[in-house]
């Protein structure tokens, strides 16, 4: 076959995408390696398929496939088959178990099946990443922090992996030499620990440690001095406070 006329060919283009997928071994994905030395066709279909399959590395947004993508690929490969075997009924190719039997084991069949699987594998695997960081990002908790007239000052979450986060939803005002702390009380024998200190309202990680966190957990906000409450408990006046419940 002509470098030409192999390069215009599907099987041609799906060796390429097949090599990018690393679904070649050994002596196969050999002789790839050679034709990308050899053949620019061959290396800039390898590269297109890189570029097209760049998107489904780790640092993209993650896509759920639909729910029929699996249905339509097994029709595809079904249709394919049905087509094959209508056009040897018709005539339309030589009969005869030579020429079944070669379809049957043919290469180009089987790989694009294969290609197909392992394009649907890799979708459903990314969308799995993306469900899975979506459900991460989800809080199990929120706390939401109010003053004195009832206003929302702060909220906090609380996620699965441990992580606590305190988000303001109004500015603050801190005078001079003052410093916002953030507390959490779970029992008044224990009483209040300080899991923040920030200098202005702004978003910021609460350092909970292996201090408990629940359902119904006190967080509350008070101006200290600058370099935090010098009696390790609260003494200035309670800017925001709330307890934590469960998210629906």
């Amino acid at each position: 076959m002509s470098p030409a006329a192999d390069a215009a060919s599907p099987e041609y283009n799906a060796l390429a995408g097949e090599y990018v997928l690393g679904l070649l071994e050994g002596q196969e994905r050999d002789a790839a390696e050679r034709r990308q030395d050899s053949e620019p066709a061959f290396a800039a279909a390898v590269e297109s398929w890189r570029r097209h399959l760049a998107a489904l590395d780790a640092t993209a947004t993650p896509i759920t496939p639909s729910a029929d993508l699996w249905p339509r690929i097994e029709a595809a490969i079904a249709g394919l088959a049905q087509s094959a075997t209508a056009a040897v009924r018709s005539g339309q190719v030589a009969t005869g178990p030579s020429r079944l039997a070669e379809w049957w084991n043919s290469l180009f069949v089987w790989r694009g099946a294969a290609f197909a699987g392992a394009l649907a594998t890799i979708l459903l695997a990314v969308g799995l990443v993306g469900a899975l960081d979506r459900a991460k990002r989800q809080p199990l908790m929120v706390a939401v922090l109010l003053t004195d007239s009832n206003a929302a000052a702060a909220v906090v979450h609380t996620f699965a992996d441990g992580r606590v986060e305190m988000l303001p939803l109004q500015s603050i005002d801190v005078p001079a030499g003052k410093a916002l702390e953030i507390w959490t009380l779970w029992d008044r024998a224990v009483g209040p620990r300080s899991v923040g200190l920030i200098d202005r309202a702004r978003s910021t990680p609460l350092r909970l440690d292996n201090l408990p966190l629940g359902k119904d957990q006190l967080f509350e906000i008070t101006l200290e001095p600058a370099t935090g409450s010098p009696t390790g408990r609260p003494t200035g006046p309670i800017i925001a406070k709330g307890t934590t419940s469960q998210r629906l």
